[in-house]
């Protein structure tokens, strides 16, 4: 009996290996597909081309220009009508907000520092808005871009 044993051994220690293996590829094909999806929302929430945007509504992000130029890092937006969100970063040593303006729509974030997030949140209808840096003189300078909701 022992001669059997052995094969027997192998057989089921070969097969557990399988289904490791099998485990390992469906973790790992499972957060590859929780990534995928991912990956088209960022880049549609951050484009700079006017079909980016999000669902109804939704959370836009931009950035101030880290060198310091006044400009936001895109001059155009995209999203659903509904509760749009701009949030946008502060990477540059000048202070920085982000404010929406348009359609009966003045809604102002705040001014924020270096390293700081400014936030502002509007409830959209379909047409364009203005998103802005409400920073005496920036705007006039060329730090703003067209939101254009659908």
């Amino acid at each position: 009996m022992k001669p059997n044993r052995v094969p027997l051994a192998l057989a089921l220690v070969a097969a557990l290996a399988v289904v490791g293996c099998g485990s390992s590829n469906k973790s790992s094909s499972s957060s590859s597909t929780s990534s995928t999806p991912a990956a088209p929302a960022t880049t549609g929430t951050t484009s700079t081309s006017p079909s980016g945007g999000g669902g109804a509504g939704g959370n836009l992000k931009l950035s101030a220009d880290p060198s310091g130029a006044l400009k936001f890092d895109k001059s155009s937006l995209s999203a659903k009508s509904g509760k749009v969100t701009l949030t946008m970063d502060n990477p540059s040593a000048v202070p920085h907000g982000v404010s929406i303006e348009g359609n009966g729509v003045d809604e102002e974030g705040k001014v924020v520092n270096q390293g700081g997030t400014s936030t502002v949140t509007g409830t959209l209808k379909p047409g364009k808005y203005t998103f802005f840096c409400p920073v005496p003189g920036h705007r006039q300078a060329g730090m703003q871009g067209t939101l254009t909701v659908q």
